[in-house]
């Protein structure tokens, strides 16, 4: 909002469509409406005994969430009926301290759930398109690590539906520029939408890699008010892409974030080897920022064919000075 009321223009979705997509429980709202299935939750309704009052309806495990943000942060798994209105309370105060709100609301929590997300592309004449899946279910602690196009989980029907249903959701706030439509699927294969992320996220090389596209270059395209000449039904992907999130970061001491000088940085390289880099030989990798250093992405013919780029490109991949998680 304060880069169009000082005359420029934002690459990125409206203010309206960040503020009603950002909050979760607004989002689970206007999901409603538009019929797409959602995860059966209970909202904030104030203390502690009220909120485990209305749990207990939906049945224990639960997950607690904040309603202000995403990244895993407020987020509490609550097994037992004693352990909820302490998860509560850090929770409430975990999400104040990252969003600047305490309010939070309970799901269901989904046993073994993958968690699928869908690319949107929205241009300001109308045009909503999703660029097919990503699946993102290898995480630690709420955070994804390794991501891959297309998944392998979906058929051909789930994934039209699925689409759709991201699209539906972006038409609805008139949504522009590129987003991320979340879903998590249970282990009967049933579908619900998570959340959506106004932004392109981490993993989007995967996407690039396997259509073709760069998504930057649409976002610009998008932002200076040209309309998307990319049609639904040549959106096909082409082979398998994955991408492993590399991080300085100490696997063998609880993943405590590494910080020091790069002596050595010697990037993998090779047909359908990818890395998307933002540090150097000789940077200092500091503990102010996040701990992920680079995405390096592998594409093949095929899912094995990918796997085999990556495990080699991982081997490849020389990181001096500092712990990382390649090895793990």
């Amino acid at each position: 909002r304060a880069v169009q009321e000082a005359g420029l223009v934002f690459i990125g979705p409206s203010p309206e469509a960040i503020h009603q997509m950002g909050d979760k429980l607004n989002f689970r709202r206007l999901a409603k409406e538009h019929h797409v299935p959602v995860i059966p939750a209970v909202e904030d309704p104030g203390d502690g005994a009220q909120f485990l009052a209305r749990v207990k309806e939906i049945g224990l495990p639960v997950l607690i969430k904040t309603a202000a943000g995403g990244g895993g942060k407020g987020m509490r798994v609550v097994r037992r009926e004693e352990e909820f209105v302490p998860s509560l309370e850090m929770a409430r105060r975990e999400s104040f301290k990252a969003f600047g709100s305490d309010r939070v609301f309970v799901e269901k929590y989904l046993v073994e759930p993958r968690h699928i997300e869908f690319q949107i592309l929205g241009d300001h004449h109308g045009k909503v398109l999703h660029l097919n899946e990503r699946e993102c279910s290898i995480q630690r602690r709420h955070q994804k690590i390794i991501e891959e196009a297309p998944s392998p989980l979906l058929d051909a029907r789930t994934r039209e539906k699925m689409g759709a249903d991201a699209v539906r959701l972006a038409r609805a706030v008139n949504y522009t520029n590129a987003g991320t439509v979340e879903f998590i699927v249970d282990r009967d294969g049933r579908y619900f939408l998570l959340e959506m992320n106004t932004r392109l996220q981490v993993e989007h090389p995967v996407t690039e890699m396997t259509l073709g596209l760069d998504l930057v270059y649409w976002q610009v395209r998008i932002a200076e008010g040209h309309p998307l000449t990319l049609e639904q039904d040549n959106l096909t992907p082409r082979g398998h892409a994955l991408e492993a999130r590399i991080y300085a970061e100490d696997p063998e001491n609880n993943f405590l974030p590494a910080a020091g000088k790069l002596l050595l940085l010697r990037e993998p390289s090779g047909p359908g080897i990818r890395n998307d880099c933002g540090v150097r030989s000789g940077m200092e990798v500091t503990s102010f920022y996040d701990p992920m250093i680079s995405k390096l992405v592998t594409w093949g013919e095929t899912r094995e064919r990918a796997l085999a780029r990556m495990r080699q490109a991982l081997r490849d991949y020389c990181i001096l000075g500092l712990r990382t998680n390649r090895e793990y």
